[in-house]
């Protein structure tokens, strides 16, 4: 399961544990880009608020991935890494979202603020 920058803010923005919900349908491995990571540092001098909140809970998050060395655009190297693995992703950004469906790479995604849904 590959996770992005806005999946692993699910946590602090909707109060839902992602890793447990993933867990429950199945996924115990979890992997995000080395991009992703850099995202989220170059995020973190931007944002102020909630969303500062969010991306240090993210950044907690992390912990619990394994972390695959892929440089460049977040969301590209998220496609290439998710086509690389035959891994499904786990993310709340809907042009990723567009954009694994034409891939044929599967989404997950929180649905109703409160569960996960697979698309």
């Amino acid at each position: 399961m590959i996770i992005d920058t806005n999946g692993l803010m699910v946590p602090a923005q909707w109060g839902v544990d992602i890793f447990n919900e993933l867990e429950a349908l199945g996924y115990d491995e979890f992997v995000t880009p080395s991009a992703v990571v850099e995202e989220i540092e170059k995020l973190k001098g931007k944002v102020k608020g909630r969303d500062r909140t969010a991306l240090a809970i993210a950044r907690e998050m992390l912990k619990k991935c394994e972390i695959i060395e892929a440089q460049g655009f977040a969301d590209d190297v998220v496609i290439e890494v998710a086509k690389s693995l035959n891994a499904p992703v786990f993310t709340n950004d809907a042009g990723l979202r567009a954009r694994l469906k034409k891939e044929g790479i599967r989404s997950i995604y929180l649905r109703a603020k409160h569960k996960l849904a697979i698309e």
